[in-house]
């Protein structure tokens, strides 16, 4: 098994819906999708996690815990800004609701096909906004989402 770096791996895609109750996408969901990594700069959150609640008693010293509430990081995309169009600032409004699919591991081929491993996040845009700077970088904007459902973790794409 050998180490990767995700930059140029991974991939990002923004679909407005998944019909499959399992959150697993189809390939037809994901070609209708909006692919992001290409003007992603930055990636923030999309990180589930358990929030343990202690459970100490009499008859030891040592504090037991059981799982708790399960919870999702503050999650957000940053993007380069486009000086002419922004095809994914126009799709993701604030109220958009949709689906973040990372495959983080990449793809078999050319495009995504069945049997590609993905994570998927149900989300809303929060909000979606420009960044403003004096200093020498590109134009960026961020996008802020939330989380509707629990996010489905290694789903295979679907035919």
């Amino acid at each position: 098994m050998a180490r990767f770096m995700r930059k140029g791996i991974t991939r990002f895609y923004f679909l407005p819906t998944i019909a499959s109750t399992a959150l697993a996408p189809t390939v037809a969901e994901i070609t209708a999708g909006e692919r992001l990594d290409p003007e992603l700069a930055e990636v923030n959150g999309f990180m589930f996690s358990n929030s343990p609640i202690q459970t100490p008693d009499m008859a030891s010293a040592f504090v037991s815990q059981i799982p708790g509430e399960d919870t999702v990081e503050d999650s957000n995309l940053v993007f380069y800004e486009d000086d002419t169009d922004n095809p994914v600032y126009d799709a993701q409004t604030k109220g958009t609701v949709g689906f973040i699919v990372i495959f983080p591991k990449g793809i078999a081929g050319a495009t995504p096909a069945t049997g590609d491993d993905c994570d998927v996040w149900p989300v809303q845009v929060a909000s979606s906004s420009r960044q403003y700077t004096a200093d020498n970088e590109a134009g960026k904007y961020e996008i802020v989402y939330t989380p509707t459902d629990p996010p489905e973790l290694d789903t295979a794409v679907l035919a």
